[in-house]
């Protein structure tokens, strides 16, 4: 995430949606409702506690379940100009994966 990059819910709706498919639109509702119930974090506070240990900007991010939890997968290029892909837990904002794309 680029500093002073804001999240703010429109952009998150951006983030999540990317597009007008009925999935994006239904991980948008599923982490609204999850945020809303206190059952994960915003996804502007998992992603400034991302940006201390992998500055630079957010290219995608997807809310996803792997073996029945539910995770974000958030791409990223850091500030060196590598593409990162985490896997990161959205109760504590802790990164589970992490693998740089070649």
């Amino acid at each position: 995430m680029q500093r002073g990059f804001r999240i703010t819910g429109w952009i998150l709706l951006a983030l999540l949606a990317g597009s007008s498919s009925a999935h994006a639109d239904s991980d948008y509702d599923t982490a609204r409702k999850l945020r809303e119930s206190g059952d994960i974090l915003p996804l502007e506070t998992i992603l400034h506690k991302l940006d201390e240990t992998h500055p630079g900007k957010v290219l995608e991010v997807e809310l996803e379940k792997e073996h029945g939890l539910v995770i974000y997968e958030i791409e990223l290029l850091d500030t060196d100009g590598k593409v990162w892909i985490l896997k990161v837990d959205p109760r504590t904002g802790d990164i589970l994966r992490q693998k740089q794309e070649h």
